[in-house]
């Protein structure tokens, strides 16, 4: 039987904390790992895509005869080409875009719905035939009226981007076509008594613009299918069993036919969940009997994948005089982009999730516009809401003359207080967090002249889901761990020093790959920080599992029972009556003797994952602001949050740097940019702009560690809770040097410009 004492909540351990060279790291760095792109075939075609110049219009004609005559187009397809999907067919793999709607953004049928939308594509003998062949395929449209921003769309009279498409919740006997896909509302006790006995009420409009994850690696893929229908799929995913359910549901196959293996992946961020050239590739490849390989250009990845919801949002807060905030309400309105998906769900669950308001009462919206459709991006909604909420409270602190940090100390949850469902939380970390930001060396370092200092709080609430993992033991007694979700962020490294840890065996004796679709069991997407805790948590089953088999394998050699094996530190030994009877047997000796005692050594797991577990974060941004420009500058930045336990701190460390960078890119700069034709005007990184490392100070990070009681080792999330609090901590320093709270975010050096004159 296994010794596996409870070692949650203490220290000791042999691999967990420490900091070991991640598996990957050596190919990463050298230039030898395989990314979307690297990946050929012999015999291969080359894939592009014709899209859409109008951000909506209806498609009269596509004439694809001339090029499909060009010498080396082999294919050339348009949505005539794939399956209709009825409108109620099912959810695909519990994901919450339909695949219906995901059909239609990856190939434009009866019209199109924002600028780049794809209405064809081709397969040709090289990259420059691809592109030539795609002038000779002639489109006439018809242009629509477009809209863009969010309360434009939701307006009455605006253009309707889906005849079909009614208000969720609404009765479809009375209510019209509409653009807002449906209405969400979270509420607690009675906010507008609340409002009663308030002392101080604050309350505004806050605005975001849409922005991009980023990634460096654009979207990629290599498709090839065998005359016997059976077809290979390799791309740059977040998810290989989620993308294997959108391609086969959009090209109407059965999923066993197709295989996908997730490559590396050049960051994602949310935004490789989804398919875009994939089903097209595996089309074109069925077509021609050849393997077909797509690439998107810089320009394509701005114009056509999903950035993040721009919003709208107005919050109102109430306190009394000594700082208990005890009422709140608010409306999120989100923009959904040509198909419903915004994350309203989440802003809501979020915006108050770290304070205790008795009072609360929130709403929210989305609406289509003709904008590429909205992906996840890295606690989808959460960064929204906290800049409304996070910049009142900021505010409130003023009013009252309060320390900002003292002000949300005394209204923090903790433990036993109720999570925005009404639950009670578990042992959480906000409190110590902010104990440790109001502690640090850089809340009590002085404030140079002309600078403002932000702080603000966060919270994702983490989640779980399938998830399966092999532990396979080899004849020399090395382990190999075949996990299935794709690693990111250094996932290798964290399964296995987990493994590592659970068999008692040193970390490079255990080699970590990420399986592909026909090797395991759905596994659920990178996304949502899940994965160190749900394929940790596997991991340990799995190896649990494997240590069991050992322990049997054992109890045979010696012919003893079963239960009078006992396994710790990498080795077996009778244990009880039969204790020193033998002598102990490695891993090594039991796998060498394998085929005498029952044949090959494994362990599997195949859970939900539960038991996920909230992350708190907090951070402190300073920024000077130069009047005479409003160019805003982060001089100093400091990321803390509650990782459960961090597994590999240099990762945990990174994911929090990682987050802190994207947020202050969306506070200061990055935007999408719409010209009246409804064409966006920044596609690339030139005019659309990421912060550099020149644009950053050194961002210096504290790990809290409240263990998850769910997880074996205690993980919490950590790879989202990071950019949550980074949008308001930096507007509330901008705020603050200002003189003037600002409220709408990126706040560019024409934005700030802007509101600076005003006076």
């Amino acid at each position: 039987m296994l010794d596996d004492k409870d070692r949650r909540g203490t220290a000791g351990f042999s691999w967990i904390g420490k900091r070991p060279v991640r598996p990957d790291g050596m190919d990463k760095v050298t230039g030898k790992a395989r990314y979307g792109a690297d990946y050929d075939l012999p015999g291969q075609l080359w894939g592009r895509m014709l899209r859409a110049p109008h951000p909506h219009a209806r498609l009269l004609r596509i004439d694809t005869s001339r090029a499909a005559a060009l010498e080396g187009v082999k294919a050339v397809v348009t949505g005539a080409d794939f399956p209709d999907i009825p409108a109620d067919a099912p959810k695909v793999a519990g994901m919450p875009v339909s695949a219906r709607d995901h059909a239609r953004n990856t190939i434009a049928r009866d019209k199109v719905l924002y600028d780049g939308h794809p209405v064809a594509a081709i397969a040709a003998t090289s990259r420059a035939l691809a592109e030539e062949a795609l002038q000779l395929i002639e489109v006439e449209y018809a242009p629509l009226p477009h809209v863009i921003g969010v309360e434009d769309a939701a307006a009455p009279g605006a253009p309707i981007l889906h005849p079909d498409l009614v208000t969720k919740g609404a009765d479809p006997s009375t209510a019209g076509t509409s653009n807002v896909v449906s209405e969400s509302r979270l509420t607690r006790g009675d906010a507008g008594a609340g409002f009663a006995r308030a002392d101080v009420v604050v309350e505004r409009r806050f605005t975001t613009e849409a922005v991009h994850q980023g990634y460096i690696e654009p979207h990629a893929c290599l498709a090839r299918v065998s005359g016997d229908g059976k077809a290979e799929l390799w791309t740059t995913t977040q998810g290989a069993w989620v993308a294997r359910a959108y391609c086969a549901a959009i090209l109407g196959w059965d999923i066993a036919d197709l295989r996908v293996t997730s490559t590396e992946i050049g960051g994602g961020f949310g935004g490789k969940i989804n398919v875009y050239e994939e089903p097209i590739a595996l089309r074109l490849s069925q077509l021609t009997g050849r393997p077909v390989k797509m690439t998107m250009t810089r320009e394509e990845v701005f114009r056509c994948t999903g950035p993040t919801s721009a919003s709208v949002t107005t919050m109102k807060i109430g306190a009394t005089a000594d700082g208990s905030i005890i009422a709140a309400e608010g409306r999120v309105g989100l923009q959904a982009g040509a198909f419903p998906g915004a994350p309203v769900g989440a802003a809501l669950q979020c915006a108050f999730a770290p304070y205790t308001v008795p009072n609360l009462d929130l709403s929210g919206y989305e609406v289509v516009s003709n904008r590429p459709s909205v992906q996840a991006y890295r606690a989808p909604g959460a960064p929204i809401a906290a800049f409304a909420v996070e910049s009142l409270i900021d505010e409130l602190a003023q009013k009252l003359n309060m320390d900002p940090i003292d002000l949300r100390l005394k209204n923090a949850v903790d433990e036993g207080d109720p999570d925005p469902s009404g639950k009670a939380y578990g042992p959480i970390g906000l409190i110590p967090a902010l104990k440790a930001a109001k502690a640090s060396a850089h809340w009590t370092a002085p404030l140079p002249p002309g600078q403002g200092r932000g702080v603000a709080a966060g919270y994702w609430f983490n989640i779980g889901g399938a998830t399966a993992v092999n532990c396979l033991l080899n004849e020399d007694g090395t382990v190999s761990l075949v996990a299935g979700t794709a690693d990111i962020g250094g996932l290798r490294a964290s399964l296995t020093q987990m493994t590592a840890e659970t068999l008692g065996i040193d970390f490079d004796r255990i080699t970590t790959v990420i399986g592909d679709t026909a090797q395991l069991g759905f596994n659920l997407h990178t996304g949502g920080s899940r994965a160190t805790f749900a394929s940790g948590q596997a991991a340990h089953q799995a190896a649990t599992a494997m240590i069991e088999e050992v322990c049997r394998r054992a109890a045979r050699l010696w012919d003893i029972p079963e239960d009078a094996v006992i396994y710790e530190n990498g080795a077996v030994r009778p244990a009880g009556p039969n204790a020193g009877a033998h002598e102990p047997l490695t891993l090594a000796q039991i796998a060498g003797q394998f085929t005498s005692t029952g044949g090959p050594i494994t362990g599997s797991a195949q859970s939900m994952a539960p038991g996920s577990a909230p992350s708190f974060g907090v951070q402190i941004m300073d920024v000077a602001l130069d009047a005479e420009t409003g160019k805003a500058e982060v001089t100093r930045c400091t990321a803390i949050a509650d990782a459960g336990r961090a597994i590999h701190p240099s990762y945990v460390e990174g994911q929090f740097q990682g987050g802190a960078t994207q947020g202050i890119g969306w506070a200061l700069n990055e935007a999408y940019v719409y010209g009246p034709d409804g064409r966006l005007q920044n596609p690339g990184f030139l005019d659309y702009r990421i912060p550099v490392a020149s644009d950053l100070p050194m961002i210096d990070t504290q790990i809290i560690e409240v263990p998850n009681p769910g997880h074996p080792y205690g993980v919490r999330g950590v790879g989202e809770i990071a950019i949550v609090p980074a949008l308001p901590a930096v507007a509330n320093a901008v705020s603050r040097a200002a003189g003037r709270r600002i409220t709408a975010a990126p706040m560019s050096p024409p934005a700030l410009l802007e509101v600076l004159d005003r006076d």
